[in-house]
């Protein structure tokens, strides 16, 4: 298959184009610049220089190709509502380029319902009020119209050695600020994660299964206590491991105080039954446990 990919210079995108040309797909990959795209052109794929909100090159990297993953999603949460914006303005344009064609589309979601429940493939949960990003329900919405889309959950932490900017990272930095690393009570709380190459298959096998209004969890460890991560943290850094309460722990972590805290399992029973997925890499727990970890 010809593959439009977006986001393919990124954390995730970088791989799934890897995961994919050794599949024996081709790839054509959006980045914001050509120098972006040099090492996806080492890798062996075609770049496609533009942005979510140009339509127009969305338009021409879709008309060509057999199948679409969209990955990419800015990072500058104080924007999410422009950003969400233009998240949607480009599912819907991949939709309307696709519409009467069995072509698929495979759109990235994540786990932001904080019920505590454990999440199942399923589930179609609402928009968030105070993070207004739709990328699933507008892949749904398409799907609800005949267009053949599908959804990729990914968990909080998509780890791997050389991670700079997710989770990890920032509590890590939080640790070495505070000299302290830490968890909220008994740090029993679940957390789902996955190692990105894990997540590449996933996208993958989806991808070829042919999106039929679908969820995928692309959960390797349904949930990890908390403390566990935290331990890890501590252990890498040379930093006690320590107990906060509620009120501690918002103060110590700030915004990041939520999510250290919540408990939201995920279920990957059903994704890995249909798809025949077997997760083969490190744990997050082990990972973080490299000695070159994240430099």
């Amino acid at each position: 298959m010809r593959v439009f990919l977006t986001g393919a210079s990124g954390w995730i995108g970088s791989v799934i184009t890897q995961e994919l040309i050794a599949a024996g797909h081709s790839v054509v990959g959006l980045v914001r610049s050509s120098e972006k795209g040099t090492a996806l052109e080492s890798a062996g794929a075609t770049v496609l220089v533009g942005a979510l909100e140009d339509l127009h090159v969305l338009r021409r990297g879709a008309a060509d190709a057999d199948g679409i993953i969209h990955t990419a999603f800015g990072l500058d949460i104080s924007r999410i509502g422009e950003l969400a914006a233009e998240d949607k303005a480009a599912i819907e344009t991949f939709g309307a380029v696709f519409s009467g064609s069995a072509r698929p589309i495979i759109v990235t979601s994540g786990f932001l319902h904080l019920t505590g429940e454990q999440a199942i493939e399923d589930e179609r949960p609402e928009i968030m009020p105070d993070f207004p990003r739709a990328s699933e329900q507008t892949a749904f919405a398409l799907a609800d119209r005949g267009v053949h889309a599908s959804v990729v959950r990914n968990p909080r932490s998509v780890h791997g050695k050389g991670e700079t900017h997710g989770f990890v990272p920032m509590l890590a930095a939080v640790a070495r600020e505070t000299g302290v690393s830490a968890y909220v009570g008994d740090g029993a709380n679940l957390w789902p994660a996955v190692h990105r190459l894990d997540a590449a298959r996933v996208y993958r096998l989806a991808l070829e299964r042919g999106a039929r209004g679908e969820a995928y969890h692309a959960v390797a460890e349904e949930g990890v206590p908390y403390r566990e991560i935290a331990a890890a943290i501590g252990r890498q850094l040379g930093v006690p491991v320590k107990s906060l309460t509620p009120e501690e722990a918002n103060a110590h972590f700030g915004p990041l105080a939520t999510w250290v805290a919540n408990n939201g399992p995920a279920s990957n029973q059903w994704t890995k039954k249909t798809l025949g997925w077997n997760p083969e890499q490190a744990g997050i727990v082990a990972d973080i446990e490299q000695p070159d970890y994240s430099r």
